[in-house]
């Protein structure tokens, strides 16, 4: 085998769009954006749970280390790379597509660890509600937020883009036309209707929009201290 290293200079990519958008990912729907466009979930797990389920059953049947057992191991192997190949390619679609309209991206920063977290508890004090938030957990896993994430910051890297991370605290609890952030706002958990100003639309594009906003202000505030910075430096003159 031969390895050969070369080295070449690329110019930094100009993105061909000059389009911001806000995204709000959700379990009832995978990504709603700021202009209105929907990614509808992939469940990719769910539409394999009963096999997974059989082919579970039918190894613990089994012997263990047994050449059934292997055999069956083996069928399950395949079943959750089938799983997770359905979910990495629509995710690649999605990001591919949203990458390529929008030069900045602006995402709720999750944190999907901490929200699918056990809710079981522990013997001295046991959790309340463990089979809903069971069940949520795996929704939530199913979706791949942050696989979702991750393509879409390095593909906006490799188009001149640019991908923002803002805190997801109010963002569809807040009017985007009023600014009244209250928890009342949220009627339901699909709609969105502000208490001050009568404003009316789906809670996931609020949140969107919100977002959207949030990313814009932090580039905007990272631009005007970059100008006060270059104010502040002193100019040194040649004698």
């Amino acid at each position: 085998m031969v390895s050969i290293q070369t080295e070449r200079e690329v110019e930094a990519p100009v993105h061909g769009s000059a389009t911001a958008v806000g995204i709000d990912l959700g379990v009832v729907r995978l990504a709603t954006l700021s202009e209105g466009t929907i990614y509808g979930p992939r469940n990719s797990f769910r539409q394999h749970q009963a096999g997974l389920r059989k082919a579970q059953q039918s190894m613990s049947w089994k012997k263990k280390f047994s050449q059934n057992w292997k055999r069956a191991k083996a069928r399950l192997a395949c079943l959750h790379i089938r799983v997770a190949n359905a979910r990495r390619d629509y995710l690649h679609r999605a990001s591919t597509a949203i990458s390529k309209n929008h030069a900045i991206v602006c995402i709720e920063d999750l944190r999907v660890r901490n929200m699918s977290s056990s809710a079981a508890g522990s013997m001295q004090s046991p959790g309340s509600k463990v089979r809903a938030k069971s069940g949520l957990n795996r929704s939530i896993l199913d979706q791949g937020w942050a696989e979702l994430r991750r393509q879409l910051e390095y593909k906006l890297a490799w188009n001149g883009g640019r991908l923002i991370a803002v805190p997801a605290i109010n963002t569809s609890r807040t009017c985007p036309e009023c600014g009244c952030t209250g928890q009342g706002n949220r009627k339901t958990q699909a709609r969105f209707c502000c208490v001050e100003c009568g404003y009316e639309a789906n809670a996931d594009l609020v949140a969107a929009i919100n977002v959207g906003r949030a990313g814009l202000a932090r580039i905007a505030c990272e631009v005007n201290d970059g100008v006060s910075r270059q104010q502040q430096e002193p100019t040194s003159f040649a004698a």
